[in-house]
């Protein structure tokens, strides 16, 4: 049974993302949003955990589904609760924060693609210490806190 508020329209429900610190060197790989929720930040690669599906696999297959990238193992780094009130459309993501390295066993470096033009305008890596602006709030929130994704 769905539930409805008082516009008739769905109540929204928490939904699960994985996204992925895919880092190279110093650098981190970020993508400028084209979508409802923080359109024109930039964000990390990731999306909707599916069913039965676990952290690893999410991200190994967002990654490649978004950059054509493909990755090795993945760690898991932290988990936020992001309730987005002030978006067009409201939503509630628990958001998984994984993180990856590129090249690692690579023969020869990749390069990222932008295979999903409609949701990102394209993949570029920037250095930590000079990340562009404006970034997607759940990402902003943690650098804004000190987080680094380098740290062991």
């Amino acid at each position: 049974m769905e539930n409805n508020n008082n516009n008739g329209d769905p109540t929204p429900v928490p939904r699960v993302a994985v996204v992925v610190f895919l880092l190279k060197g110093r650098s981190v790989l970020l993508g400028r949003r084209r979508s409802s929720v923080g359109n024109a930040t930039f964000a990390l690669p990731g999306g909707h955990l599916e069913f039965g599906e676990s952290f690893e696999e999410c991200a190994a297959r967002e990654v490649k589904e978004e950059t054509g990238l493909v990755i090795g193992s993945s760690k898991f780094l932290t988990v936020t609760n992001n309730v987005m009130l002030e978006q067009p459309k409201k939503c509630h993501y628990v958001t998984i924060f994984m993180r990856a390295m590129v090249g690692v066993d690579a023969v020869e470096e990749q390069v990222p693609q932008n295979l999903e033009p409609t949701k990102c305008d394209g993949w570029e890596w920037y250095e930590w210490d000079h990340l562009p602006h404006p970034l997607f709030g759940p990402l902003e929130k943690m650098v804004k806190g000190g987080f680094d994704p380098f740290s062991p």
